[in-house]
């Protein structure tokens, strides 16, 4: 078969890479092409256009390269013509694979989706688009199963692939050592990955650390964004980090927490794998006022961390606007560095593992799509 595969992003390269691997187990003569990164290039698929000539963030950024955008679209078109795929596989990146899907089912080419956009947490009429698009959609979060039976179409739960990447990696033994870490138990400071929102959470983040004298606090450097913007921000807050009882570790963020006693940590995808590394946690969010009072009327969820979110309770505090301030802050971490409080997350954390499926979503997705595709 001949697959043609988007990922717009890091983490859909990611689990693009996984996926290519599994369909090359699956189907030993496939052709892999499309668009990604350095992960699905290694995994043996052709890489045309890299993810990083795509990633446009907020709406004055899409509006600033609209022409690139569109000549994105036009450009992908003509290579999957061209290349005649078996199906197109897209994963997550809804902005430009909802677009994708649609023309795809007009050019009569097969589509399926790995990685649902999260339409369940605000405009949930695009199911509709999805179902009319999409000849198979691949969640992988359980509750994503019963969402799209509301709108009659059967999806296929497969995993989470976070296991996966999860199962694959090997904790450092000399993690502390190498970066000149002492033996004082860790609170990991999980900010964000975009500038602003970091910006907003760290300074507050930043307030703990003279609050806990016993604990050594480091942050977890997102890869997209450099050192010296970090260190603007410890300088602001009369930090230094050569000086200071904080340490900044980039692009090792599982092997800090892996050796983290608790962690603060901004909402997204970090409060799952903080979960799945075993890390009690308090969740943190704080936006623009204007953005938060838009997204409180578009978005209609009950929580915004995925761990509670999966489990349908709130076993992780979420601090959020006026909420996420210094003094709450404070008392959060004070109660989930009590003994008790570690081993109820971390009890309920065994429950979210069973919850979301076994180790091997992207073998069981991979033997999903080539089982359909041969029929």
């Amino acid at each position: 078969m001949r697959y043609y595969i988007i990922a717009g992003e890091a983490s859909g390269d990611l689990h693009g890479a996984n996926l290519v691997k599994a369909l090359k187990v699956h189907d030993s003569s496939a052709e892999i092409m499309g668009w990604g990164g350095d992960l699905m290039t290694e995994a043996g698929a052709k890489i045309s256009k890299h993810y990083r000539e795509l990633a446009f963030m907020g709406f004055s950024e899409v509006v600033m390269n609209l022409k690139t955008i569109l000549g994105n679209f036009d450009l992908s078109k003509k290579e999957i013509l061209a290349y005649k795929p078996d199906v197109l596989i897209l994963i997550d990146y809804p902005g430009f694979n909802l677009r994708m899907a649609k023309w795809a089912k007009k050019n009569n080419i097969r589509v399926f989706y790995y990685i649902s956009p999260q339409i369940w947490a605000w405009h949930s009429s695009r199911a509709h688009q999805i179902k009319k698009n999409v000849d198979r959609m691949f969640v992988i979060l359980p509750f994503e199963k019963d969402f799209y039976k509301k709108y009659a179409y059967e999806v296929d739960f497969v995993g989470h692939p976070l296991l996966d990447v999860l199962d694959q990696y090997k904790a450092d033994a000399g993690f502390r050592q190498k970066h000149g870490l002492s033996d004082h138990p860790i609170i990991a400071l999980l900010p964000g990955s975009r500038r602003q929102e970091i910006k907003v959470a760290l300074s507050i983040m930043l307030k703990m650390i003279p609050k806990f004298p016993n604990y050594q606090f480091v942050i977890a450097g997102a890869p997209s964004i450099p050192q010296d913007y970090y260190e603007a921000i410890l300088s602001e807050n009369g930090l230094n980090e050569a000086s200071s009882p904080v340490k900044l570790i980039q692009n090792k963020t599982y092997e800090l927490l892996s050796t983290s006693k608790a962690a603060l940590v901004t909402s997204g995808t970090a409060t799952l794998e903080t979960a799945l590394l075993d890390v009690p946690q308090v969740v943190c969010y704080k936006g623009s006022p204007v953005s938060y009072f838009i997204a409180r009327r578009l978005v209609n969820v009950k929580y915004i961390s995925l761990v509670n979110l999966i489990l349908d309770q709130p076993l992780l505090r979420e601090l959020i606007q006026e909420e996420f301030n210094p003094i709450d802050l404070e008392k959060e971490l004070v109660r989930i560095l009590e003994v008790d409080e570690q081993t109820r997350m971390k009890l309920a954390y065994q429950g979210l593992r069973k919850v979301l499926g076994d180790v091997g979503a992207s073998g069981r997705c991979a033997e999903l799509m080539v089982r359909r595709l041969a029929h």
